[in-house]
């Protein structure tokens, strides 16, 4: 049970390459297989760290893996919705622009102030990855971008600046922060409860 989350990791690690590979060779007829693995790729995140938790393996190691391999997964997501609708993702740069922007700021102040990664698992960042689920939903599977777009887009900007604040605020790096609110309870020395979702 122990290696369970790093093999559920490991799968959306190797679901990355199928997904470009696979939007490259094969094309639209392909799209709704891609999408299939997204929701795959999504359940494995989901489920990693709540066998993590209830075996007790959960750790720095495996918060930051698990981060890291969700970067590159959703990463390979938008290179395949580029191979597949290149003219409609050219037409929405600026938000995909802004997006990938405030992710590099994120590394960067981390990295800057911890000398570490960004490591948040905030609250706000999983329900950004919701939106994602249904924006590459509508721009793969349908070839839309709409409102699912444009929400994804104005979430991703508000999670990113939520994640920034956690950032600045943490006196220390730390791993699996819900919000920046809980940050300056940790900055004050209180102490967070534990939940289903956080350490």
């Amino acid at each position: 049970m122990k290696t369970i989350p790093y093999i559920l990791i490991a799968i959306r690690f190797i679901l990355a390459p199928i997904i470009i590979l696979l939007a490259y060779f094969k094309g639209e007829e392909y799209g709704f297989f891609i999408l299939s693995l997204m929701y795959f790729g999504l359940l494995t995140d989901i489920f990693d760290g709540i066998i993590a938790r209830k075996v007790g393996v959960s750790s720095e190691k495996l918060r930051r893996l698990d981060s890291q391999t969700d970067l590159i997964f959703w990463l390979s997501l938008g290179f395949a919705a580029y191979i597949l609708n290149p003219d409609l993702i050219k037409n929405e740069w600026k938000g995909i622009l802004l997006i990938l922007a405030m992710e590099t700021l994120c590394y960067i102040v981390s990295i800057l102030k911890f000398k570490k990664e960004t490591c948040t698992h905030a609250f706000l960042s999983k329900m950004w990855g919701l939106s994602l689920l249904i924006a590459f939903t509508y721009l793969i599977g349908f070839q839309q971008a709409g409102w699912a777009f444009y929400f994804m887009v104005a979430l991703g900007f508000v999670a990113h600046i939520d994640v920034i604040m956690i950032i600045l605020i943490l006196p220390e790096w730390q791993y699996d922060v819900p919000s920046s609110y809980h940050a300056w309870k940790i900055k004050k020395g209180k102490k967070r409860k534990k939940s289903i979702f956080f350490n």
